[in-house]
């Protein structure tokens, strides 16, 4: 209890710092001062003593030094304390930090054997994301201009937002939209102008959206075309267990999700190797897809 607060403690530049400690110890297997040097333009001094106080305040046992490595390397009992030791949880971070890869010699080699599939960049300006964050934060009402395929010019809407949304291939925003008197989603880059913050706090706000509030889960299942065989890979492929994946979710999401499993239920592929993966409970999924 006691080291489980002295983490909850500590500063958030040097949880920084004990993260990539940890992270490039475990995953890399040979830890330096020069990993923290480069990553974070900080003294060798510094990075060293950054490095004994992780080993002496909080994990005593997790690092040794090797004297041939010149470095230090995991032991084997070491523990993670900063960060999660999956193995989702590594590659999520390459993916985050892809564009800084040759400036974080820390995570070298495995950027060596890392490619990640880019995609155009829908940038989001500054001056539209940070009324958003205050307006979801404080539960304000925002006037904006909108457009979309069927309005191309854009549109005047007052709208309280409550939730930023990324589908995994762009950002949305949850809110109640006045005009049409229900809860929607609008995408970031579809946004213009600057949005203007109303006086007053809405009561509209993320308690009444039935969608958001309302617990669902898609249960994703092979296609029931594929051999037994083809079956038992598609459930490794994608973590099944008893045969299927259950994805916790909501009603508002649901068609986020689907799209991240490239699963359109209105034009499944015929060829059960085309289309590999079927919604088990589509049915009971309906009220939450598009009409």
């Amino acid at each position: 209890m006691k080291r489980r607060q002295a983490i909850e403690q500590v500063r958030w530049d040097l949880a920084l710092r004990y993260r990539l400690i940890e992270t490039v110890a475990w995953w890399e297997g040979r830890l330096t001062t020069v990993h923290l040097i480069q990553s974070f333009g900080i003294s060798r001094q510094q990075a060293s003593k950054d490095i004994n106080t992780y080993i002496t305040e909080h994990a005593p046992k997790n690092l040794t030094y090797d004297k041939q490595l010149k470095g230090y390397v995991p032991s084997k009992t070491f523990k993670p304390l900063f960060i999660d030791d999956s193995a989702s949880a590594y590659l999520h971070l390459l993916y985050q930090n892809n564009s800084k890869a040759p400036h974080i010699e820390g995570l070298a080699l495995a950027y060596a054997h890392t490619k990640v599939l880019e995609v155009p960049d829908r940038s989001i300006k500054a001056e539209i994301l940070r009324p958003l964050l205050k307006a979801c934060r404080e539960h304000l009402r925002l006037d904006v201009d909108y457009v979309s395929l069927n309005s191309p010019d854009p549109e005047g809407r007052t709208i309280a937002p409550h939730t930023l949304i990324y589908s995994g291939m762009r950002w949305h925003v949850r809110a109640y939209c006045e005009k049409n008197r229900e809860y929607r989603d609008f995408v970031l880059s579809r946004l213009r102008g600057t949005p203007d913050i109303q006086d007053g706090k809405t009561e509209n706000g993320i308690e009444a959206d039935t969608a958001w509030n309302t617990p669902v889960t898609v249960i994703i299942k092979p296609d029931k075309g594929l051999t037994q065989a083809q079956k038992l890979i598609i459930q490794t492929d994608f973590g099944m267990i008893d045969g299927q994946l259950e994805i916790p979710s909501c009603g508002a999401l649901v068609k986020y999700i689907l799209q991240r499993y490239q699963i359109d239920p209105k034009h499944l592929d015929p060829k059960p190797e085309a289309q590999q993966i079927v919604v088990a409970n589509l049915k009971e999924l309906k009220p939450w897809l598009y009409d």
